[in-house]
């Protein structure tokens, strides 16, 4: 038996994670929101509806899916069957007052780890533990060797007595944390925008905030290469990265751009499917940038990470082709500046989606260079 799963979370302003689970009806025990494929419908589209039924909320759900966990699905008489579930991310944007299954289950929200610890499933555990994992703590051991370390470095050398006089290494991986805060924002306004609705402009003008807001960070980091004297990575590096991550900003505003320029007020389903990758990538983005810090204990999860971003701008390029495909179709039979206006939004969210790659490529180098 094939099913499909919705795993909600949402991210808060200091930038924790918290995961919905809900109690199953016969076992209590605590689940994702699942359910059977439906004919017809893509996965996520159906974990959208599951997440919908079973505990009232509705997001953007990813179309590239997080893995898959199998368990024993009991039938009403008694005989088990075994049911394999492909895991699907849901971002989620809000909580309904009714829905189907109202009263039926317990809803609760739990941090990332404790949430990993609640289900019982082996694989499901390891796909939830591995949704956000913390930075890893050193340890009090090897913090003593890296301070004794620098505490070498500053008493040996001819510029041993310079070092004292040298200004610190700046605010560059605040900054970084703080500009991919932006990409998460400005993401999610996009995806929203995409659903159409009356809120458009709304969504629009979030997304230009958030441009702006980039711009100021892009513009004092720029500032500190040229000020800062001792900087954690090559300023070639630090430049690099921080302008991809730009150019993915700007890149989300131009798409708004454009959709406000041709008044465009529905969208198709690729489109849509575009922006959800484009959600998944400004998490993932916001998760490697605190993990800069130390990049000798986290080679191995940002690789994890960077690995992921690179699947989803591919996953992205199949949805740019099939969207093209189908605006054509449509514009021979109708009016071919629909495929004018359309090929121009896509073109901006696929660029999106490179960028993301770019930032994959950038934090690769990283870890090759420094790790």
């Amino acid at each position: 038996m094939r099913q499909i799963a919705a795993l909600p979370y949402t991210t808060h302003a200091d930038g924790s994670m918290q995961i919905l689970l809900i109690t199953s009806r016969d076992t209590r025990r605590w689940v994702i929101p699942k359910g059977n494929r439906i004919k017809g419908l893509a996965g996520h589209r159906a974990a959208e509806l599951e997440a919908f039924e079973e505990a009232g909320i509705h997001g953007i759900a990813c179309p590239a899916s997080l893995g898959r966990y199998s368990y024993d699905k009991r039938k009403r008489n008694g005989a088990a069957r075994e049911a394999t579930v492909e895991v699907f991310p849901l971002a989620v944007t809000g909580q309904l007052s009714q829905w189907p299954e109202q009263g039926q289950r317990e809803l609760r929200w739990f941090p990332v780890a404790e949430a990993a610890r609640a289900v019982a499933e082996p694989d499901l555990q390891a796909i939830i533990a591995a949704f956000r994992k913390p930075p890893r703590d050193p340890g009090r051991f090897v913090r003593m060797l890296l301070w004794f370390k620098d505490k070498q470095s500053e008493r040996t050398g001819m510029l041993a007595w310079f070092h004292a006089l040298m200004p610190k290494q700046g605010r560059f991986f605040e900054q970084f944390e703080n500009h991919a805060a932006t990409l998460v924002a400005g993401a999610d306004a996009l995806a929203r925008l995409l659903k159409g609705g009356p809120d458009m402009m709304v969504h629009i003008k979030e997304i230009s905030d958030r441009e702006h807001e980039a711009d100021d960070i892009i513009r004092d980091v720029l500032q500190d290469v040229r000020r800062i004297f001792v900087t954690p990575f090559d300023r070639s590096a630090i430049t690099g990265l921080i302008g991809v991550m730009d150019d993915a900003i700007d890149q989300m505003n131009q798409t708004a751009k454009a959709i406000a320029l041709y008044e465009v007020k529905t969208f198709p389903p690729q489109m849509q499917d575009m922006s959800a990758l484009i959600v998944e990538c400004a998490r993932l983005a916001a998760e490697a940038m605190p993990l800069l810090r130390s990049l000798n204990l986290n080679a191995t999860r940002l690789h994890d990470l960077t690995e992921r971003l690179v699947t989803l701008e591919g996953h992205a390029d199949i949805l740019h082709e099939a969207g093209l495909k189908t605006l054509y179709a449509a514009a021979r039979e109708g009016n071919p500046m629909d495929f004018v206006v359309g090929r121009e939004i896509y073109s901006h969210l696929e660029k999106v989606t490179d960028r993301f790659e770019d930032v994959a490529n950038q934090i690769s180098g990283l870890v090759i260079d420094h790790a």
